[in-house]
This record gives C-alpha cells, structure tokens and sequence, in this order.
C-alpha cells in the first residue's frame, strides 16, 4: 500500500488467486480484520469443522493473507495461535489471474451474503442499484474513481472509536430485450428489476 491515497496493486499470483477463490477464506479474512482469532473460534464462528478451517486457515497463511500473532493462553490453560489479516487482498488485482473472474466473484458474493445473513436484521445500513449505460471510457472512470475512495478509505487505517463495516461494490453487465417474442438473451427469461 501507498502511505496515503491510491494503493499500488499487482496482479495475484496463481497461489494467491486459488486462496482468495473460495468464499470460507473470505469469510476468514473478514473475521481476522479487527482481531487475532484462534483456529478453535474460527470454526466456532463459522459453524465448520475445525480440521477444515485449519486447512483454510494454512492455505491463507502459506499465501501471506493471514499471519500468526504469538502463542497465548486460552481460556483453558491450552496454548492457542491466533491468526489476523494482513490486508494483503487489497493489494492484489485479480484481472490477469488463473482463477476465472466468475469462480473469484461468486466466492465474494456468497462471502458477502453469509456475512450480511450472519450480522441479521438492520445490519445494513445502506444499498443502492441502479442502471447506466455507459460506453469502455465512462465505465473504466466510474470503477477508477470509486476505487479510489476506497482507497482513500482503506489506506487511512480504521477509526479508533469506529464500528467494523463491510462494503461491496458489483458492477455487471444488464441484459437487453430485444423486440417483443424474441429471446432477451438470458434464455427466453425477463430479468427482474
């Protein structure tokens, strides 16, 4: 990352492609952003088997997305090794990767939705669709200046009096129906606003 500002991306790595192309590992990250969490709470969370996080979990360390904090005491008396997010992702551009785009999107949709599931009823506190039409030039100025602010957001560090928040921003292409009985393109089915 830049000290302040834009962040300097560069393409994943096919490793770090894989990693970040399953939603459980999204969900991981997300968990480890504003803490150190043991192997046994991940899977607690997550409602998974715990030789199932860990695999995850080493998957994510091996590719520097999680990092182990140092060994504590639990609860117990039990040595325990938190792990915590690096923030790596957000320095990754994941355009050129061996992962096809739609496997790496879907993982951050179903990640994203188990998320907003899993923090129930009011936790959103805002969504917005809407429709343009856009030609190469508007659409890449729109995704640059909206990554920006991101950057701008993500690059200044949590607020220490802040609540966590998550955010996703999807732009995908609409379909468009052509003249009455003919197939819109999707199939023979009108897309629902």
């Amino acid at each position: 990352m830049s000290g302040r500002g834009r962040v300097v991306r560069r393409p994943a790595t096919a490793a770090e492609a894989k990693a970040l192309a399953h939603p459980l590992r999204m969900r991981i990250l997300r968990l480890c952003l504003d803490q150190a969490l043991t192997n046994k709470q991940l899977a607690e969370w997550l409602g998974k088997d715990p030789g199932t996080v860990l695999h995850h979990v080493r998957t994510l360390v091996a590719t520097g997305f999680l990092v182990a904090e140092e060994v504590r005491q639990g609860e117990t008396g039990a040595l325990e090794k938190p792990y915590r997010s690096t923030g790596k992702s957000w320095t990754l551009s994941l355009e050129e990767s061996p992962v096809s785009e739609a496997t790496a999107t879907q993982a951050m949709l179903e990640a994203f939705l188990a998320e907003l599931d899993e923090a129930g009823p009011g936790a959103a506190t805002a969504f917005n669709r809407l429709a343009l039409t856009l030609n190469k030039a508007s659409r890449d100025e729109l995704q640059d200046r909206v990554l920006a602010i991101l950057d701008e957001f993500v690059t200044r560090g949590p607020d220490p009096d802040g609540e966590p928040y998550g955010l996703l921003f999807g732009m995908h292409r609409r379909p468009t129906p052509g003249p009455a009985g003919q197939d819109p393109g999707n199939g023979g089915v009108a897309p629902r606003s």
